[in-house]
């Protein structure tokens, strides 16, 4: 399975959910907490081009938003 990283913020009601889907279905990952850190909000924007949180990173695939079928067809993918 691919590298999975996920950027988030302390209140972000997507961001829960998307851990929680990773959770349930055994998929480990690397949370990386914008909330007040300017340098991973910079890294973030430049993979992604959004200033929205959660921005996941699987692979080299970027998903913005808790998109289910995306990270679904991600995850699964040999």
């Amino acid at each position: 399975m691919s590298k999975v990283t996920i950027y988030t913020t302390q209140t972000c009601q997507f961001c829960k959910m998307a851990k929680m889907y990773f959770k349930d279905n055994n998929v480990e990952y690397i949370e990386k907490d914008v909330t007040t850190n300017a340098a991973l909000q910079q890294e973030m924007i430049e993979k992604s081009g959004q200033m929205g949180v959660p921005v996941i990173i699987v692979g080299d695939q970027v998903v913005v938003g808790f998109d289910k079928p995306r990270l679904q067809e991600l995850i699964t993918a040999v």
